[in-house]
Formats: structure tokens, sequence, C-alpha cells
């Protein structure tokens, strides 16, 4: 079950809302006090060079294990290293790792474009556009109307195939998940035409060489037939187990219409994140995004730090009869496929 620290919370325009220019600062003062919004330099250059360290491994022991089934066994570890070096990608987007921009970029180029094929460019964009309003209805993308809708209102003018996915969709997202590794691919392709020239020709040509190095790897190792079966193993994992990181983050929170502009920045990450709770396993796995309020309330901090700074985060929204969801990661699927359920409802025949 799902544990919420304070009973009720008033987001109307009175009440409160003369205070919530100030509910932010004193957390904010607290945790600067404490030195949690510090760079953690030699942390993640520890971490990301184990991760290369095991990518390398990864891709010697495709090399070594050559034409046979059993070099399939490898995509998974592959899968869940490629997830490891997107969270790196995230993080370098957020700022978390470097003070420069220019060395925040340069990290997230390597790990999204050149490692990943997926474009840094384009996931900055829409992962700032997120986190400026998450679950925003009209602002955030995240939950605009796309493969899966996310309100009643997007099901209800669905037709046709798409009417039928809506109707199944919380059925069918896992299984859609599979498809998030190619689907980001195509995404970051689709996105170079509007960036700048400049920006455009670097993530182009980085995009290039991961397309022609993960080809002639696999090709290099394995008969076409098994090249494309691990090409396709390894993204559909990758896309399942990115997924499953983001999915219990939002889905099935608040989503703020025009009344949920007047929240100031604690509320508007707060109501609408959910925390998963777990130990170092989880926090390992889902990249510290378990921290989804900390993330979403500091997205600066380093990754480390986020488990640190929950009890003060906590005992805040308490002190202010705040709501703080925390729950476990099976129930924040559950939450989040029964709130696509309902929605799917409006494209079900009564």
């Amino acid at each position: 079950m799902s544990e919420t620290v304070a009973l009720s919370v008033s987001t109307a325009p009175g009440g409160a809302a003369g205070q919530r220019g100030s509910e932010f600062t004193a957390l904010l003062r607290k945790v600067r006090g404490r030195g949690l919004l510090e760079r953690r330099r030699g942390w993640y250059a520890r971490m990301i060079a184990v991760n290369l360290l095991v990518l390398a491994a990864v891709v010697t022991g495709l090399v070594l294990a050559g034409d046979t089934w059993w070099t399939l066994l490898l995509a998974v570890p592959l899968a869940v290293w490629s997830a490891r070096t997107a969270y790196v990608g995230h993080d370098a987007g957020h700022a978390q790792i470097a003070v420069g921009r220019r060395a925040n970029r340069a990290i997230g180029l390597l790990h999204g474009n050149l490692l990943l094929g997926m474009s840094y460019a384009w996931w900055n964009d829409k992962h700032n556009r997120h986190h400026a309003n998450p679950n925003h209805i009209e602002k955030d993308p995240d939950v605009g109307a796309g493969a899966l809708v996310w309100t009643a209102e997007q099901a209800a003018v669905r037709r046709g195939f798409a009417r039928w996915v809506t109707r199944h969709q919380a059925w069918l997202f896992f299984p859609m998940l599979l498809l998030e590794g190619i689907a980001l691919k195509v995404s970051s392709v689709k996105d170079l035409w509007r960036q700048p020239v400049g920006g455009r020709a670097v993530e182009g040509v980085l995009l290039a060489l991961h397309a022609a190095g993960y080809g002639a790897l696999l090709l290099t190792c394995l008969p076409v037939g098994k090249a494309v079966v691990f090409g396709l193993l390894h993204q559909a994992l990758f896309g399942l187990h990115l997924g499953m990181a983001f999915a219990p983050n939002h889905k099935g929170m608040e989503m703020p219409g025009p009344a949920g502009e007047r929240w100031g920045h604690l509320r508007r990450q707060v109501l609408t994140s959910r925390n998963v709770r777990g130990g170092p396993v989880t926090d390992w796995l889902l990249g510290g995004l378990n921290y989804q309020i900390e993330h979403h309330l500091f997205p600066n901090m380093p990754r480390c730090h986020l488990g640190l700074v929950q009890p003060l985060v906590r005992e805040h929204c308490r002190s202010l009869g705040l709501p703080y969801a925390e729950t476990g990661l099976l129930d924040s699927y559950r939450q989040g496929l029964r709130h696509m359920h309902a929605v799917g409802g409006a494209a079900r025949p009564e």
C-alpha cells in the first residue's frame, strides 16, 4: 500500500497560497547548508569508469563467443548497462555531474548519441519541459496523447485501431515498452531537423557513428540472422528496463490543469510525483529515479545525494501537511496501470 505523510492538502487559490513562495525556500536553505547540492565528481568518475569497463567486457564477450545462439544471453547484461548509460546521460542533462555546460554536454553526447544512438538535445528539451510542468495535461510532453493516453478526454476522441489500443492500454503497457528502445532512436533522428545547424551536425555524426559501430559489431560477430535477433532482443530489453524505471514516477498522480499552474515549485513537484521504496538494489536498478520527489525538487542534485535528502523532504512535507507519496515498486506499477485502465474506459463501449 502507498504511504502518504499528511491527511490532506489545500490546492485552492486561498489558504496556504499566500505562503507558497516561501514553502520551498526554507527547505532549500537547509539542503544547501548540508552541502547536498555540491557536485560529486569523484563519485561520478568512478561510476562512469565502471560502466564503460562493463560495457567493454560485454562487447569483448560478444566477440569471443562468436557464432552461437548462446551469444544471445549477452543481450541481457548489455541491456542493463545500456540503461545505466542512459542514466548517466540523464544526469548530465540535469548538470548533476559537472559545473560547466560544455562538460555536461560532452558527457551527454558520449553516453546518449555515441553509445546509445539517442539524441542528447532531443532528450534534454523534452525532459526539461516535463520537469517544468510535471503531469500538466497541456504542458508536459510525457502526458500528451501518443501511442498511449493519460486522460479521459484524450481517450474519448480516439478512433480506429488507436481506440482499440486505448481500451486495452493497461494490458498492453509492458509489451509496448519492448518497442521503446527503437522508438527513442526514431524520435532522436526526427528531432535533428529541429536543432540548429551546428548542433545538428554534431549530433547527426555521433548518431551515425553509433549506428555504424553497432551494426559492424553485430555483423562481425554473428551471421545476419543472429545479428538481427540479438539487436532486437537487446533493444527490447533496454526499452523495457528503461520504461520500468520511469513508469512508477508520475502515472496515476495529480494531473494539474490551469488551477494547478498557481502551485509553487514545492507543490507542483511533490503532488505530481511518487517515490518507490527499496534498498540499494532498487536504487541501483532505477538509477536513483525511485527518489522522484527529491529529484524533481532538486534536479541538479547528484544522484548519490537523493537518498540523503529524502528525510529532510519528507519531514518538510509533514510540517506543511503536504502529501508525500511513497510506495513499493509493484504497488507503483499497480497504481499506474489502474489509472491507465480507468482512462481507457472512455474508449470502451458502455
